[in-house]
């Protein structure tokens, strides 16, 4: 049997998702768009949950195409609150419409999401060696930045806890132990 992350149950989906999603670099600006929703979303929960809501969310919020959700108006935020398949808490339904305006002012600036997200990390995947889930930080310094320049932009549910998660979601820090079959230096994932 392969060696995963503590955190891991034995869900298929969880499964999936470790050995095929976390931890993998991911630079597209709309897919790190969605992602940092997603992140937003879990707060208060556990990502399992926000998980299995995916293609709830994905349907509820337009496929998180940012310029057909800065459209959404009270109209939808009442629609989303009645979704039971998503997390059905206003704040965190009104910060991915709020999220996906600030995603497009960037955009009109000239500022590829993507990049600007990665230069964070300068540009490449921080490997991490933790051999136990005690070692592995819940912020750095970099998630700090990161959640300080996402809440000066106007981003919202972007902490640097949140931060952390997504940057380790999204590949641009690899946190899996190095027992595990996904950690870089395995490399059986």
């Amino acid at each position: 049997m392969l060696e995963r992350c503590a955190w891991v149950n034995l869900d298929p989906r969880y499964i999936d998702y470790h050995d095929h999603e976390w931890g993998v670099p991911e630079y597209d600006g709309k897919t790190l768009f969605e992602k940092l929703c997603l992140d937003g979303q879990q707060a208060g929960l556990s990502w399992f949950t926000i998980l299995c809501k995916i293609p709830a969310y994905r349907a509820a919020f337009a496929g998180f195409e940012p310029g057909l959700i800065a459209r959404f108006d009270e109209r939808d935020v009442a629609r989303l609150m009645q979704d039971s398949g998503i997390v059905r808490n206003r704040l965190k339904i009104q910060s991915v419409i709020n999220n996906a305006r600030v995603y497009l002012a960037m955009e009109e600036d000239g500022i590829d999401f993507g990049t600007w997200l990665w230069d964070f990390v300068g540009g490449e995947p921080v490997v991490n060696r933790w051999s136990c889930p005690e070692q592995v930080p819940i912020t750095t310094p970099a998630s700090d930045a990161m959640a300080k320049a996402l809440k000066q932009r106007g981003f919202s549910f972007v902490g640097s806890t949140t931060c952390y998660a997504f940057m380790q979601a999204t590949g641009m820090v690899n946190d899996h132990l190095l027992g595990c079959h996904c950690h870089p230096d395995n490399v059986n994932c």
